[in-house]
């Protein structure tokens, strides 16, 4: 079986829309603003699944969003699909911000202080990948496996930063669900009262034919 690439656009395109998505930031927010009014829920389902989304781009655990939000929308009775949604609070103009959040609250909470000993965080991340690679090609080779730097990763990075995201994390999924609630309510009576008003137009229309 022969598997082609569907988009042939070079691919620094591709990771240049990743970054700043055709039409800018300010469209594709309006797109997402758009389909959350749209779902057909109450408000206040869908404003706990915004909460559950945002809360979640505060966790460390990329790649898994989109499964955490889900997870989090149905243990709190939101609507899973505005969660999804609203894992758009994490893209890559906000990622920085909310990672220093995170890791300067977790150090904080924790009573810990930054380590240059092992480097700068871009540097913990780089080694974390060498040690990952290097062990899952340890299997195939007599080389000895060794975590001691996924394990400075762990305690100076990954774990300051799923703990330090909570707080913050609540703050801004709490901020979300308490500012979208009304706004989606206005909306969907706005469009009741639309509907409404079409129907008994259309129903005159009908009385006046016969």
């Amino acid at each position: 079986m022969v598997f082609k690439r569907r988009d042939r656009r070079p691919i620094w395109k591709v990771l240049l829309e990743f970054f700043w998505p055709k039409g800018g930031w300010g469209r594709a927010a309006m797109y997402v603003k758009h389909r959350v009014n749209r779902l057909p829920d109450p408000p206040d389902r869908i404003a706990r699944g915004i909460c559950a989304g945002v809360f979640t781009t505060f966790t460390p655990f990329y790649g898994l969003h989109f499964v955490i939000a889900a997870l989090l929308a149905f243990v709190m009775r939101g609507n899973i699909l505005a969660a999804i949604l609203a894992t758009f609070f994490g893209n890559p103009l906000t990622y920085v911000p909310i990672g220093v959040i995170s890791m300067k609250t977790g150090y904080w909470l924790l009573g810990l202080e930054a380590n240059y000993e092992h480097g700068g965080l871009g540097h913990k991340f780089v080694k974390a990948g060498e040690d990952l690679w290097q062990n899952m090609t340890a299997i195939f080779s007599d080389h000895a496996a060794d975590w001691s730097d996924l394990r400075i990763f762990y305690d100076e990075v990954f774990y300051p930063y799923m703990i330090g995201g909570i707080l913050p994390g609540i703050a801004f999924g709490l901020a979300g669900y308490f500012v979208t609630l009304p706004i989606i309510t206005a909306y969907q009576n706005r469009r009741k009262g639309a509907l409404k008003a079409k129907l008994a137009s259309l129903k005159k229309k009908k009385a006046q034919d016969l």
